[in-house]
């Protein structure tokens, strides 16, 4: 680690006034290393760079950009064991979590780095004239997708590799061809500044423009100042509900409202068909106890309500699902401050009227959060908003419907979430497509018969869904289809060849795939 360094990207002989520490949630310990908050001037440095590089990145041809993600995915790997250390140090996760997770943000970049050398990904559409057309004759119009500009990322807190420095935003942010200036994430500046240092290795390897990428280490009022600037042209962000509105707010009040693609949590109801309990209660029970508590209960994806119709199977379930979440062993959550709330949060849910508690913690010894299970008869939790808050950490409610108009009811009620999960035989779901046809309308990612833990990612992954969920249901962030959140479609009419992009050109130079008067080529 190297100290007094606040601003990676370009060097400054001037420190802040003030800095972070990471704390170590294994021992509630401060680590040594310091990291100083970057100043006014230094953020309008960044997006001075960013603004100058984004002139030149953006017409730089798909292969050099993917040259350049593809040197970034070997700069990660080659920081070694020095990342997963440091990274465990400020998470309190195992090494293990971040061998995989390493492995998965490595990934993720060159995937992008195959989309951008296929090509396709502009959407090129080419609608010929038709100067002969009655009554009116037709211009010549081709469309594709082109860059917005400099992209504010914001690191997260539960997934300090790939959600954070050199995640999905940052890749598909780069990958569309925009100048990317990171927000770190206070809980891990170390982890940051290793990536930081790999990205810009990279860069500079590969030949990439002064200020493709920036670094800033700093809280809420470096974030802030980072969404107001002029010069941003989109927000990518993944945290608390809290946060990613104040950041939407933020940002829809400019002078110049920008797009914010927040992804702030969800409580991913699943919903417990009797059938499929009466054959495997406790194996079901199993498979969601690993759920509820994967990651400490620390994912985007943790199951927080679990919703079927009361009945000696689903009071097995129940029963089997609390004897499971009671033996599993407090850990130390990412931070003090998610330690507290998880608490806090466990705490109001259980105290509500109507609320059972199944399984609840006798002792949480420093920052460790403890499984918890609670139930709630729906036509309470049809009255109580509170209950389909997200506690973020291993915790879950069983809602115990009457009968499946009921179980209907549920379904409306709930707010919009990034997964929803059906548990079902085949007679069953078929039986139950009304109630699937409603979670449709809640979710981004709609699963048969699997934990909604674990997000592949692929160019099918829809992770994003409906408000609250996701500021833009439209889009996702994890696949390929991340990088249309980053880039607008342009038409051109009537243009002349020699003034075309490459990609809408009679003669096709780059051979990609292209929708051209109603039939796809290339």
């Amino acid at each position: 680690m190297i100290e007094g360094k606040n601003f990676i990207g370009a060097t400054y002989s001037k420190k802040g006034d003030s800095f972070l520490q990471a704390s170590n949630p294994k021992t509630n310990k401060l680590l040594p290393e310091k990291f100083y908050i970057t100043t006014s001037q230094e953020i309008e440095q960044a997006f001075k760079k960013a603004g100058s590089a984004f002139d030149q990145y953006k017409n730089l041809s798909g292969a050099k950009k993917a040259d350049f993600l593809e040197a970034i995915a070997e700069e990660i790997l080659n920081l070694g064991d020095e990342l997963i250390q440091r990274a465990v140090a400020e998470s309190g996760l195992p090494e293990g979590r971040f061998q995989g997770e390493r492995g998965r943000t490595v990934n993720q970049i060159k995937m992008f780095a195959g989309l951008l050398r296929d090509g396709s990904w502009v959407d090129a559409r080419i609608d010929r004239a038709q100067p002969d057309r009655e009554p009116l004759p037709k211009a010549d119009i081709r469309n594709m997708l082109f860059p917005l500009g400099p992209v504010v990322v914001f690191g997260a807190s539960n997934f300090p590799l790939a959600f954070s420095t050199a995640g999905g935003d940052t890749a598909s942010a780069l990958a569309a061809g925009c100048p990317v200036i990171v927000k770190s994430h206070e809980s891990h500046p170390g982890t940051n500044e290793l990536v930081s240092r790999a990205i810009l290795k990279a860069a500079e390897r590969t030949g990439m423009p002064d200020g493709v990428f920036s670094s800033l280490n700093g809280k809420a009022d470096v974030g802030e100042k980072l969404v107001k600037h002029p010069s941003a042209k989109a927000v990518g962000f993944t945290g608390s509900f809290a946060a990613g509105t104040a950041i939407f707010k933020n940002a829809a009040a400019r002078d110049e409202p920008i797009p914010v693609y927040a992804e702030m949590g969800s409580v991913n109801p699943v919903f417990l068909l009797d059938e499929k309990l009466s054959s495997g209660a406790e194996s079901i029970a199993e498979t969601y106890a690993g759920s509820v508590t994967l990651g400490k209960g620390q994912f985007c994806t943790n199951p927080g309500l679990l919703i079927g119709i009361e009945s000696d199977n689903l009071n097995t379930f129940a029963k089997n699902l609390g004897e499971k979440l009671a033996e599993y062993t407090p850990d130390c959550m990412l931070n003090e401050g998610v330690a507290k709330n998880y608490r806090a949060q466990r705490k109001e849910i259980l105290s509500q009227d109507g609320v059972e508690v199944i399984t609840s913690p006798a002792d949480e010894p420093g920052l460790t959060g403890a499984a918890s299970l609670a139930a709630v008869k729906a036509s309470v939790f049809l009255e109580n908003d509170e209950l389909q808050e997200e506690v973020f950490g291993p915790f879950t409610i069983v809602v115990k419907c009457k009968d499946s108009s009921e179980m209907e009811k549920v379904a409306k009620k709930l707010n919009g979430q990034l997964t929803i999960t059906f548990m079902g035989t085949e007679k069953e779901l078929i039986a139950h497509a009304p109630l699937i046809n409603i979670g449709r309308e809640k979710a981004g990612r709609v699963i048969f018969n699997n934990a909604p833990t674990g997000v592949e990612v692929c160019p099918s992954m829809q992770h994003g869904g409906p408000f609250p969920a996701t500021t833009d249901s439209k889009f996702t962030s994890v696949g390929t289809g991340a990088i249309r959140r980053f880039a607008r479609p342009i038409a051109f009419q009537d243009c002349p060849e020699e003034l075309l992009p490459d990609e809408l050109k009679d003669s096709n130079p780059l051979g990609i795939y292209r929708l051209v008067d109603g039939e796809f080529e290339n």
